[in-house]
């Protein structure tokens, strides 16, 4: 590990640190941590905060004045008032109503749809505190729930980039779309049986008031990609194999921003790997793909640095929720990858 790896490392974590203590206003340890980065000289200015200025970022702002327009609007507020009366009902059944709801939206938006994401979060902060159903609770498993649809009928992004890694490894095989399709409903009903076994551990408080990364520029990411590809060996299970390198992808991508990124310096090794050890990558290619939109367990980018923010949670608050739900959906995705496609 060079000297750049251990000073990147280094504000990572203390950038972690700061966002724990909870004394800083919600966005200012990211700023610091950029800065820190161009004083260490490990990234110029334009490296360090250009997730500041990235085309998400720049779409995600527009997403937002859009959609306090469309809270005008009569359709938006006939499902603000929706979500209202069963936010005021105020049982456990209207909490797993509203996240099949949103599931089922998912299901028509597709994965990590930015504006139908951004819609939610903003639907439910504007909702007043009720103590039957607090909008605490709501946030965080609403949230994450509009990047798991119940009924995966919209799956072209993820199914289309699993296509070109195969096939850019000389891999040809025809994937079934629906078995495909498969693999997600499994990790989806995982994320759903998470947050309602959740709902009693999630916080209760008001939450409203009355593409390139410097890190992985350090040379980290692919350190650590080679030294897991040669740690596994020839003797590991194609289950493990597979989890190792969906942690590997999923953890990178949300600590990094990249998803795209993550997955195309993975998902190669993991092909690769499996071709050598005489396996199917079929399975490995479809497991690390859909991880790398299913990080989260870290605020530090899109969905879940909103969620945290307009959700006023304070990290351990985040991490009992998100560390759980990050790991049965892995495992569920993995589980589900090897069984439908076996190795």
């Amino acid at each position: 590990m060079t000297m750049e790896m251990i000073l990147a490392l280094g504000i990572l974590v203390l950038m972690i640190v700061l966002i724990m203590e909870d004394k800083m206003p919600f966005g200012a340890p990211p700023l610091l941590a950029c800065l820190l980065l161009v004083v260490s000289g490990l990234s110029t200015v334009q490296q360090a905060f250009a997730g500041f200025v990235n085309p998400s970022v720049v779409m995600i702002a527009g997403f937002m004045v859009v959609m306090a327009a469309l809270q005008k609007t009569r359709l938006i507020s006939n499902v603000k008032s929706a979500m209202v009366s069963l936010v005021n009902k105020g049982s456990y059944r209207s909490y797993g109503l509203l996240l099949v709801i949103v599931m089922l939206g998912a299901s028509l938006a597709g994965t990590g749809a930015t504006g139908y994401y951004v819609l939610i979060l903003s639907l439910v902060s504007t909702i007043p505190y009720s103590k039957k159903l607090p909008t605490s609770k709501l946030m965080m498993p609403l949230g994450f729930a509009t990047n798991h649809p119940l009924l995966p009928i919209n799956l072209a992004l993820l199914f289309g980039v699993t296509a070109t890694v195969l096939e850019t490894a000389g891999f040809h095989q025809e994937i079934s779309m629906g078995r495909f399709a498969l693999v997600n409903l499994i990790m989806s009903a995982a994320f759903l049986a998470w947050s309602l076994i959740a709902y009693r551990f999630l916080p209760d408080h008001p939450i409203a008031d009355a593409s390139e990364d410097a890190l992985a520029g350090t040379g980290f990411t692919a350190m650590v990609g080679d030294a897991v590809a040669g740690v596994l060996g020839s003797g590991v299970s194609p289950f493990v194999f597979i989890v190792a390198f969906a942690l590997l992808t999923s953890t990178c991508a949300t600590f990094t921003g990249s998803n795209m990124g993550s997955v195309y310096i993975f998902t190669p090794i993991a092909i690769a790997a499996c071709t050598s050890l005489g396996l199917n990558p079929t399975a490995a290619a479809i497991a690390v793909v859909i991880s790398g939109w299913n990080g989260g367990y870290m605020p530090i980018d899109g969905m879940p640095a909103m969620i945290l923010g307009m959700g006023k949670y304070k990290l351990p608050e985040f991490w009992v929720f998100s560390v759980p739900m990050y790991l049965i959906r892995i495992l569920a995705l993995c589980a589900g990858a090897v069984f439908i496609f076996p190795m």
